[in-house]
């Protein structure tokens, strides 16, 4: 890997960091601050959920635009949205400001899908997962260090976050606009906008589903997504439920979830994905994790949670860059950027139902319930694998199913 090379990702990854983190500091406080202004839980839970909502939407949308108009451009416009929606949720008056913000971030705030997409566009196949895996390290360690700061700077009122939020936002752009060149080449760029299959519409997005392979890999993303959402998504509320721990001992789990997915999408990744192919790590990891969630339902002491914590935390983030890697080696270069939004999308999907789904199964049924559900999901996603393995790549072309 060239030094020029090491340079961007370091930039990169810390774009990233700084953008989970401010994102971060916010979101723990979501539900207090929306109890100023006398919100029911339903309107809290609509709070919650209305970023990721707009998220769905517009992240595949702006994907494709970057295919067409560079990366960078769309970066400036994305952060600067992301600024500006912090500031409103920092000085908001009313209920109705606070869902704007949100939904403002949500439409504009397609930060990560582009950032993969920019690794994607600088690296070559051998260090395509490297690459890929420094973005989920930057997201862990955003969220070991963000919420607990978010707490701190709350202590001096609920403004001060979303200012610190705005401001590390604002630092975000400046190194946009300072540090960060145009990955794609003013010739990519000319023949995507002339290309009629990087059109900007819904219909040509969704004809990735009908490319063999990168069609295969979505699906398998969509159920890994509703498998391991809904793991992490009602963490909380199953090991509140089942064991009855407190909030500081829940958050130190949580925390090691965190510490986890860095090390392995930061280091592990780098020196695994060159002993087997990618198509081989998905396999392996959705048995580990279908097999780890089971274990995840019944654990019945911290000791417990912490032995199927582990191996959860690693296989999931193995899952997640080989996912994403395989993917951008099996579509034509002026299609990644779109691509990678529409994964996204899937897994904001998975944001917003799991909540949905999990409580009721929880109520009446008990955590366990959970696991074995997200156990499923995660069996059906390497069934998928198993059924296109082995898969081989080539780079611009077609893929081709052995």
């Amino acid at each position: 890997m060239s030094k020029e090379l090491k340079r961007k990702l370091a930039i990169i990854f810390g774009f990233v960091f700084i953008d989970l983190l401010g994102y971060s500091l916010i979101l723990p406080l979501l539900p207090y601050i929306a109890e100023r202004f006398s919100a029911t839980p339903t309107q809290v839970g609509l709070l919650l959920t209305a970023n990721a909502l707009a998220q769905m939407i517009a992240a595949p949308l702006i994907g494709r635009l970057s295919d067409r108009w560079g990366r960078r451009p769309m970066l400036i416009i994305s952060v600067t949205g992301t600024v500006i929606a912090f500031l409103l949720f920092s000085f908001s008056q009313s209920l109705w400001m606070l869902f704007l913000s949100r939904i403002l971030d949500g439409f504009l705030g397609g930060n990560t899908a582009l950032a993969k997409a920019y690794i994607t566009d600088i690296t070559d196949n051998e260090n395509r997962s490297k690459g890929l895996g420094l973005i989920g390290a930057a997201f862990g360690l955003g969220f070991i260090i963000g919420p607990f700061s978010g707490g701190q700077l709350s202590k001096f009122g609920f403004m001060v976050p979303g200012l610190v939020a705005a401001a590390l936002s604002f630092i975000n752009l400046i190194a946009v606009i300072l540090w960060i060149p145009e990955s794609l080449t003013d010739k990519q760029r000319v023949e995507a906008k002339s290309n009629p299959t990087t059109k900007f519409n819904l219909k040509n997005l969704l004809d990735t589903l009908k490319i063999p392979t990168a069609g295969s890999l979505l699906i398998v993303n969509f159920w890994y997504s509703l498998g391991f959402m809904l793991f992490q998504v009602n963490f909380v509320l199953v090991a509140k439920e089942s064991l009855n721990l407190s909030a500081q001992t829940t958050s130190m789990l949580l925390s090691l979830v965190g510490i986890m997915s860095v090390i392995t999408q930061g280091f592990i990744i780098g020196w695994i994905s060159k002993k087997l192919k990618e198509s081989q790590l998905i396999f392996i990891a959705t048995i580990t994790l279908a097999m780890g969630l089971i274990g995840w339902g019944y654990a019945a002491t911290v000791t417990q949670y912490i032995i199927v914590i582990i191996p959860i935390s690693i296989a999931a983030g193995i899952v997640s860059v080989s996912l994403n890697s395989l993917l951008t080696k099996s579509i034509k270069k002026e299609s990644i950027g779109g691509t990678l939004g529409l994964a996204q999308s899937q897994q904001t999907f998975a944001q917003v139902v799991t909540p949905i789904i999990g409580g009721p199964l929880i109520q009446f049924f008990g955590g366990y319930s959970v696991g074995i559900l997200a156990a499923i999901f995660m069996a059906i996603s390497a069934l998928l694998v198993g059924k296109n393995f082995p898969i081989r790549i080539k780079q611009n072309k077609q893929s081709e199913i052995l």
